[in-house]
């Protein structure tokens, strides 16, 4: 005799406790993370108010974003800033005059609405090679992860120590904990012992935004769109829709493109703010150590709640690079990029193409400048170029491969 299936009393609070408890790890992450804007920030010369007032947009945008797309479809549907976009952003602090970015992140996030409101993001998608894509984002991370090992010949005890506490995170902790955060640690307290901690005037105050006019100047139009619209996408957004389905939920991919698009143009009259649906740490949201599918929904409540206190707190963190050390600032930054900078390296190397992505990466990574425009644009330009010329059969393969998998 067969015995009935037993189904286990749900009603009760014990439901939440599986989704509320994977929101820590993603909290912990995206509090972690807060070092790239700051770094960024640092690289643009951005005023105290002017650091409050991004921060206040790019947690606080993902934030209410989340919680709307969540309620509206009862879905994991987390949005967060897109780290490799950031990274192109401040890969271009010094070249690019910060209201230019801003409306080179108004104009990617109008494409990104209109691909998602016309549905033809996934058709456009292999119009632009991915491993072309990865190759300029990895070409990008380079000089920030390493920044690294230039900040240890500065800092040998504070840097030192704070590589140290990586390498054993990575090695002993579990991997729901980030291994920057232990090495934030690490370096805050070696940094304090040996004096390094400078002073500021540390007062909270209601962040209030700081309305710039975005201006477009040719350079960041052609560096920063071809890049972006395809992260946010093609990359994130498609990710996200691909694991949401295999996880039984049927997503809505034009809304996702939609909201993330229209929060970028929301955030450019601001900062720059490169929104995707959070891709990188969804298998959290909805993946199943996050509790029965129904319930899942309930970890982007309390990220995005968790979202909106640092979003509060942005006047707090814009005093940080006046007491952090640069050094310190810059590892903790390419320490946290070293996971995307593997990721970006395994697509280019995993084929069919090879020269073109080569390409890409090495132009990515140097300083190009032609034409008044810089690396990014001619790393995409040409990547794609050789590609076309020398690998057409691998381009096509590629191509096929992405359409099977649709």
């Amino acid at each position: 005799m067969v015995s009935p299936t037993v189904v286990p009393d749900r009603r009760g609070l014990g439901r939440y406790l599986p989704p509320l408890s994977m929101a820590i790890p993603m909290l912990i992450f995206g509090g972690a993370s807060l070092a790239l804007p700051l770094a960024a920030a640092r690289a643009l010369q951005l005023t105290e108010p002017q650091v409050g007032a991004w921060i206040l947009v790019l947690y606080g945008l993902p934030a209410l974003l989340s919680l709307l797309l969540t309620a509206r479809y009862r879905q994991p549907m987390l949005v967060a800033w897109h780290i490799q976009g950031m990274i192109v952003l401040a890969a271009l602090a010094g070249r690019v005059g910060y209201t230019d970015l801003l409306g080179a992140l108004l104009v990617s996030g109008a494409v990104v609405a209109a691909l998602g409101a016309l549905g033809l993001t996934a058709r456009l998608a292999d119009l632009m090679p991915p491993p072309i894509i990865f190759a300029v984002v990895a070409g990008t991370l380079l000089p920030f992860v390493a920044g690294v090992f230039t900040a240890l010949g500065d800092e040998r005890v504070v840097i030192g120590g704070t590589l140290l506490a990586y390498l054993f995170a990575r090695r002993f902790l579990s991997v729901l904990v980030p291994a920057v955060l232990p090495a934030l640690l690490v370096g805050l307290a070696l940094a304090w012992l040996v004096g390094r901690l400078g002073h500021a005037d540390v007062a909270w105050a209601l962040p209030a935004p700081v309305f710039a006019w975005p201006t477009f100047a040719p350079e960041a139009l052609t560096t920063v769109v071809p890049v972006v619209v395809p992260l946010v996408a093609f990359q994130a957004n498609l990710t996200w829709v691909a694991y949401l389905r295999g996880q039984g939920y049927r997503p809505p991919p034009r809304a996702a493109d939609i909201a993330t698009g229209l929060g970028m143009m929301l955030g450019a009259l601001v900062a720059p703010v490169p929104l995707c649906m959070g891709a990188s740490i969804v298998p959290l949201a909805a993946g199943p150590e996050a509790g029965a599918r129904e319930d899942r929904h309930w970890s982007v409540y309390a990220v995005a709640a968790g979202f909106a206190v640092i979003a509060l707190g942005g006047t707090l963190a814009a005093t940080l690079p006046a007491i952090l050390p640069l050094a310190l600032l810059v590892a903790i930054a390419g320490l946290a990029l070293i996971g995307g900078l593997g990721q970006a390296l395994g697509e280019v190397v995993r084929g069919p193409l090879r020269l073109g992505p080569l390409f890409a990466f090495i132009i990515a990574s140097s300083k190009l400048a032609l034409l008044g425009l810089g690396p990014l644009f001619w790393a995409l330009a040409i990547g794609t170029a050789v590609s076309l010329a020398l690998e057409p059969a691998e381009l096509r393969a590629l191509r096929a491969t992405g359409a099977a998998s649709e």
